[in-house]
C-alpha cells in the first residue's frame, strides 16, 4: 500500500513539473525604461509557451477598480493561456487614489507599445498581438482598442493591434463614475468631479469604424448593469460597422469567480480566449 502511495505521489509530482516545464515565466520586466514607478509599477510578467514562437499574445490588465491590484492576479490565467499556446503579458500599472485618470491607461498604453515592440524575442507574434484583462484592466483594454491616440503616443499604430478580449469590464464611465461616487467618495480620485471628464473617459466618445475583432465575456452571475453595459457596447459597435463584435455569457459564474475557477480543467473562459485569439 505504501510502495502504491508513493509511486502515485512521485506520478503527481513528475506530472506538476511538466505542467511548469511548458511555460517560460520572465518576470519583473521595466516596460518604461527610462523611468522608475514606486511598488514596481512599471513592470510586467511574460508568460509564453515553451518551444514555440511567433506565437499571438494577450496583454493582460488585472482588476481591482483601478485602486488595487497586482500583475500577480495574472498569474494563473497567464499560466492556462500559456499551456494553450498563446503567450500572455500581465501588467502593472499606476493606481488610484495616488492617481488619476488619465494615468491608468497611459501606463497600459506604454506597456501595450512595449510588449508590440519587443515580444518577438520571447517567442511572441508582434503582429497577433491582443489587449485584455478583467474587470477594470478589460476597461483599459476597451480604450486601448478603440481609442487610436493612446498607442499613437508611442508611434504604434492602431492597426498593430490584432484585438481585444474584454472580461466583464465596465465601459460607460458616466455611468459607472456617477454611481460610484454615490457610494464612495473614493472613487473621485479616479475620475473626478466633472461629468465631462467622465464621457471622455468613457468608451462612448471611441466607437467608430475600423476598431473591429472584439470579444465580450461577462457572467451570467454578473450585475445587471454590467451585463447591460457590455451588450449596449457590442451592439454600439457592430452599429458603426464593426462586423467582429461579439458577447458571451458565461453560465454559473459570478463577476469573481470568472478568474477564480480558471484552474479549472478545461476552463471556459481559457477556451474563450484560446479559441477567439487562434481563429485566424
Amino acid at each position: 500500500m505504501n510502495m502504491k502511495f508513493y509511486c502515485c505521489t512521485l506520478l503527481l509530482l513528475l506530472s506538476s513539473i511538466l505542467v511548469d516545464a511548458q511555460v517560460i515565466v520572465t518576470k519583473d520586466v521595466d516596460y518604461m525604461n527610462d523611468s522608475v514607478y514606486d511598488n514596481g509599477k512599471d513592470l510586467l510578467d511574460i508568460y509564453m509557451p515553451q518551444g514555440k514562437k511567433n506565437v499571438p499574445v494577450i496583454v493582460y490588465f488585472h482588476g481591482g477598480a483601478l485602486l488595487m491590484g497586482d500583475k500577480s492576479w495574472g498569474e494563473d490565467i497567464g499560466n492556462k493561456i500559456a499551456e494553450s499556446g498563446i503567450g500572455l503579458v500581465s501588467v502593472n500599472y499606476r493606481l488610484s487614489p495616488e492617481f488619476q485618470h488619465p494615468t491608468h491607461v497611459n501606463d497600459a498604453a506604454a506597456a501595450t507599445a512595449w510588449v508590440i515592440k519587443n515580444i518577438d524575442g520571447y517567442g511572441g507574434n508582434p503582429q497577433k498581438v491582443y489587449v485584455g484583462g478583467h474587470s477594470a484592466g478589460a476597461y483599459l483594454a476597451a480604450l486601448l482598442a478603440i481609442d487610436s491616440a493612446l498607442l499613437q503616443i508611442h508611434e504604434i499604430e492602431d492597426s498593430k493591434l490584432a484585438g481585444a478580449v474584454l472580461i466583464s469590464p465596465f465601459l460607460y464611465v458616466e455611468e459607472t463614475a456617477k454611481d460610484r461616487i454615490e457610494k464612495d467618495s473614493i472613487y473621485q480620485t479616479i475620475w473626478g468631479n466633472d461629468p465631462q471628464s467622465w464621457i471622455q473617459a468613457s468608451v462612448k466618445p471611441h466607437i467608430l469604424p475600423n476598431r473591429d475583432n472584439i470579444l465580450l465575456i461577462y457572467a451570467d452571475g454578473d450585475d445587471a448593469w454590467r451585463k447591460e453595459q457590455n451588450e449596449r457596447f457590442a451592439t454600439a459597435m457592430t452599429d458603426v460597422g464593426n462586423v467582429h463584435v461579439f458577447t458571451k455569457e458565461v453560465p454559473n459564474r459570478t463577476h469573481a469567480t470568472l478568474l477564480t475557477a480558471i484552474l479549472d480543467n478545461d476552463d471556459m473562459i481559457v477556451k474563450l480566449l484560446s479559441d477567439f485569439v487562434m481563429k485566424e
